[in-house]
């Protein structure tokens, strides 16, 4: 218990740090709002999220908004949990979506990404200097978004156009507090066997205005040294995704679907297979085979990074990723096995996602 307790202080202090060394009055660091660039559902994450061209369902209200109009059903549900670093941190996700008639559909999800029951040891002393482990509390430090989605198809065959608005709010505890407001636009065709995909996440780019409580934390600010956090604005850039898919009918009872996505960054040079400044590349590819729409087979390839190790040798690493979809009558079953990075013997993930359409 107290090990856990550790670590989950550990990764609190590594995230204060981290965070004030970002904040700026106003900043535009490379990662920002991350939590939303995670993905969402079973099936993505099996296919190491290159789903931006063929889902379809509720959780297009992430991938690629524009494709809510290709509904089977009225409507349709979805929630996912999933926890990181061996339950450490948690990951839930719920989404909803409606398909308002033939031209057009809306949808709704919060997110929320968080570490809980870390403990505040800044009264584990008194002033007597007693160790008072009574009055040890607790806190979470934990990002929320909610996303409004609307999709609509247009007069050119094929094509749709979609969009979401995001409200944001992040918050350690009662030491900060951050609200956040941003827009994304997706475009989305589709052939007889070929879909592509387009989506521009944070458009206008995404501001979060942080307001910092650091009332019971200057004593501890001046002890340690550390510059005493103002309140400021950070800024998210804008991500272009660009996705195409294709199925491949076997037979009657078996096909194949192959996707490949990009994503384009725009906020420095990052670790990724084609690196730029400002400009850098991320492919990554799915695939998923299924057997009477029924059962589906899925694999993916993400984290495409150079590595350099201690002997200054570089080599390059990959995250792979598995997983399994049973789909019966309007319930849908996901799962997938998922590294948080690469290869490597960190724990793996096992994420499972249920979704359910309706009339």
């Amino acid at each position: 218990m107290k090990s856990k307790c550790s670590l989950k202080l550990i990764a609190f202090l590594f995230c204060s740090c981290m965070a004030s060394a970002l904040f700026g009055q106003t900043s535009t660091p490379t990662y920002s709002n991350e939590f939303l660039s995670i993905g969402i559902g079973g099936r993505a994450f099996a296919m190491g999220n290159a789903t931006a061209a063929s889902q379809n369902n509720v959780e297009a209200v992430y991938w690629n908004p524009a494709n809510l109009v290709d509904l089977s059903t009225k409507f349709d549900v979805s929630a996912m949990h999933a926890e990181y670093f061996g339950g450490l941190s948690a990951y839930d996700y719920i989404g909803f979506a409606m398909k308002i008639n033939h031209e057009s559909a809306i949808g709704l999800s919060f997110i929320r990404y968080g570490v809980d029951d870390i403990p505040n040891t800044l009264e584990l002393i008194d002033q007597d200097g007693n160790i008072r482990y009574d009055l040890v509390t607790t806190f979470s430090a934990a990002d929320y978004a909610f996303l409004f989605s609307y999709s609509r198809k247009t007069k050119i065959e094929g094509l749709s156009l979609g969009g979401n608005v995001k409200l944001i709010y992040r918050h350690t505890g009662d030491f900060a507090t951050a609200y956040g407001f941003g827009f994304d636009i997706a475009g989305s065709f589709k052939t007889d066997k070929w879909r592509f995909g387009a989506v521009l996440r944070d458009a206008t780019s995404t501001f979060n205005a942080w307001v910092f409580n650091t009332d019971d934390l200057e004593e501890v600010f001046e002890l340690t040294g550390n510059d005493i956090p103002t309140n400021s604005t950070e800024l998210t850039l804008p991500r272009l995704i660009l996705a195409v898919s294709r199925d491949f009918p076997i037979s009657k009872q078996f096909s194949l679907l192959a996707e490949l996505d990009t994503d384009i960054t725009f906020d420095g040079q990052r670790n990724v297979l084609i690196q730029g400044d400002p400009m850098s590349i991320d492919p990554h590819l799915g695939l998923e085979a299924s057997f009477k729409k029924l059962i589906f087979l899925r694999a993916g390839i993400s984290n495409l990074q150079e590595e350099t190790d201690f002997d200054e040798s570089k080599n390059w690493t990959f995250q792979p990723n598995l997983g399994l979809g049973i789909y019966y009558k309007n319930f849908r079953l996901d799962y997938a096995l998922t590294d948080i990075g690469d290869q490597s013997i960190a724990k793996y993930s096992n994420v499972f996602s249920l979704s359910y359409a309706f009339e």
